[in-house]
């Protein structure tokens, strides 16, 4: 096997939850999906995006410590929680958008994470992707230990119930899943289907606003299918930091310029600080409205994502 990175499988949305005997429910981690290789010598993490993570999360990479395949792909999500307990997008990303590898002992006792696997594409030299769900998942509950690090993710029959709770706890929502489907690399169909609790998108900054000289908002934008960069609204409040804060306005100082990148002119645009759109970020929001704009965005933590692949749908 060589340790070459895949697009994973991915759900479609759905507003109407299945019912039926074959269908499964899961909790939707908000966090970053990694795929973890081992070819039997060496462990190697990628992203969705096949942006590598190997050593960023040391916890996961000792794979011998949780694992006990000759050889192994293993598919699932790294978490973070946040003081609440939660999930906390924020916060994984305090790990996973490290830069500087020498701070990795470091951060990792300040942000411990949790390796939430919840499939398997390669076990013991053999593709397993044709098979069923119910018999990859049986594959991985002879192959994983869990551990403080490691967990199985766990089924539920009921997808209703499951929604409900995850709605009650303020969650990102879940994700049903066909217990017969095969595993398709990079595909997505409605063999697997995600009802999200709140909405979520990648957005491209494109200006900011300072208060006593440090930026204070974002204005944010999406590309069209011809290039074109839209203005999608103002982003304040979140989870960003002071410090967060403070070290944005720094970031931004090389991409500060004369040009507002924006084809359509953002409301309260006066003393708005034009930048290149080179930075990304994960924003929730309310819903769409009339005229492509966010209701009640909210900053999450920014991204390592092209701001090219941020796209108006």
């Amino acid at each position: 096997m060589e340790l070459t990175p895949l697009f994973p499988f991915e759900p479609t949305s759905t507003e109407a939850i299945p019912v039926g005997p074959q269908w499964i429910g899961q909790v939707k981690w908000d966090g970053v999906r990694i795929l973890t290789y081992y070819d039997g010598q060496e462990v190697k993490l990628f992203n969705r995006k096949l942006n590598e993570r190997t050593f960023h999360y040391p916890e996961v990479t000792d794979l011998r410590s949780y694992c006990r395949a000759d050889s192994v792909i293993l598919d699932g999500e790294i978490i973070a929680l946040g003081s609440d307990g939660k999930p906390s997008f924020y916060e994984v990303m305090r790990r996973d958008g490290l830069r500087r590898l020498e701070k990795v002992p470091q951060i990792q006792k300040l942000v411990p994470v949790t390796y939430m696997v919840f499939d398997v594409l390669y076990c013991n030299h053999e593709w397993v992707t044709s098979y069923p769900l119910s018999e990859r998942q049986q594959i991985l509950g002879k192959i994983i230990t869990p551990t403080s690090h490691v967990q199985l993710v766990e089924n539920f029959p009921d997808g209703d119930a499951l929604y409900r709770v995850v709605e009650a706890q303020g969650m990102e929502g879940i994700i049903m899943k066909d217990a017969s489907s095969s595993y398709l690399i990079n595909g997505k169909d409605q063999r697997w289907r995600k009802k999200k609790y709140y909405r979520d998108l990648i957005a491209v900054v494109g200006g900011v606003t300072l208060r006593n000289q440090i930026v204070n908002s974002l204005l944010l934008g999406l590309f069209d299918q011809q290039g074109s960069f839209w203005y999608i609204g103002h982003a304040g409040t979140g989870k960003l930091t002071q410090t967060d804060w403070r070290a944005l306005t720094e970031r931004i100082q090389p991409l500060v310029q004369q040009k507002m990148a924006f084809v359509n002119k953002p409301p309260r645009a006066a003393n708005t600080l034009w930048i290149q759109p080179e930075i990304t970020v994960k924003i929730k929001f309310a819903e769409w409205k009339e005229g492509h704009s966010l209701r009640q965005p909210s900053i999450q933590g920014f991204v390592d994502v092209a701001p090219h692949q941020c796209v108006l749908e």
